[in-house]
């Protein structure tokens, strides 16, 4: 059990860590890549950026709830 989970928190954090780096900062980001930062530059987060912030915040309960299960059953 506790090898199953230390695997998967292995992949979430690597999950994790893409996720985060795909988001856009000042300058581009996700809209780069798909050609829509100059027409999208004014008009807020795209239908990909919000998408990718819904799976970030999935990802990152999972990788809090996987640590709590983790560190309550090493005790």
């Amino acid at each position: 059990m506790v090898l199953a989970l230390s695997i998967l928190q292995v992949v979430v954090c690597i999950a994790l860590i893409v996720l985060v780096l795909l988001h856009s900062g000042k300058g581009g980001g996700v809209s780069d890549i798909f050609g829509g930062a100059a027409t999208q530059a004014g008009a807020g987060s795209t239908v990909v950026e919000s998408n990718l912030n819904k799976i970030t915040l999935v990802v990152a309960l999972v990788f809090v709830f996987n640590t709590l299960i983790l560190g309550l059953l090493w005790t």
